[in-house]
This record gives C-alpha cells, sequence and structure tokens, in this order.
C-alpha cells in the first residue's frame, strides 16, 4: 500500500489552497470564486482520471486519436450530505479511423478496472454511466 501526503491551507472565507502530493497547488473555494469548490475537484479528478485511460488504452491499441473530450454530468443529493449519486460521462474521441469497439472497451476497462476514483465513486454508491461519441477528425 502506498501513501500520498497533501495539504489544504486556508487562505480566507471559504477559500484554501491545496497543495498536491506531487508539489502542485490548487485553487479551492466552496463560493466558487476564486477556484473550483471541491465538490467540482472530485468531478473533474473523475474525468481526469477516466480521460487518462481512456486515451492510454487507445493509443496501445494504436487508434489514431487526435482529442478525447470528457463532458461530466452529475446530480447531488438534495439533503446533507449533498453527495453525488449519480455521475454521466460523455465521452468525445477525435481521430483517423478510430473504431468504436475500442472506444467501447477502453471506456469499460478505464471503468471496471483501471480509473481508482471511478472504483472509489462506485463503491460509495455513485452510480455512474457512460456513453461516446466518434468524431472523424
Amino acid at each position: 500500500m502506498s501513501e500520498s501526503k497533501a495539504s489544504v491551507i486556508w487562505q480566507e472565507n471559504k477559500a484554501f489552497m491545496g497543495v498536491s502530493p506531487s508539489g502542485h497547488n490548487v485553487q479551492i473555494d466552496a463560493d466558487k470564486e476564486k477556484g473550483s469548490s471541491p465538490m467540482e475537484l472530485i468531478l473533474l479528478g473523475l474525468g481526469g482520471c477516466a480521460s487518462y485511460d481512456v486515451v492510454e488504452i487507445l493509443q496501445k491499441s494504436r487508434q489514431a486519436v487526435t482529442d478525447v473530450r470528457c463532458e461530466l454530468t452529475a446530480q447531488r443529493a438534495e439533503t446533507v450530505p449533498a453527495v453525488y449519486t449519480d455521475i454521466h460521462m460523455h465521452f468525445i474521441v477525435t481521430g483517423q479511423e478510430v473504431k468504436e469497439k475500442q472506444v467501447e472497451k477502453a471506456i469499460q476497462l478505464s471503468a471496471e478496472k483501471y480509473c481508482s476514483a471511478s472504483r472509489m465513486l462506485v463503491a460509495g454508491g455513485v452510480n455512474i454511466t457512460h456513453d461516446f461519441e466518434v468524431v472523424a477528425g
């Protein structure tokens, strides 16, 4: 088991500076004035994790991918804690002669095997769904 250490430092009001284990700074703001909210960062983390996997898997499958975009739509519980209950991930994959079967397989492998963020959220009861489109380009 590996250990990660991060820190979050209060700046003012509801604004904080996060310092990641790799030393990068991330502006966090519950009011969303100076940065993303903590829940927005969870959504972005999921999208980043899954998108990385999809690109990596497609490249290893020798697909000529030129762009991958993941658009996430999420619903939160209406009561506190207002956790995510449902997240839909729509992948838009652009490239030359990219095979839909390969994209479908890449998304499935990410969701079921590789994406730690996805697995953690699903284990916590979040319903995550996916779809995709392939664009020539």
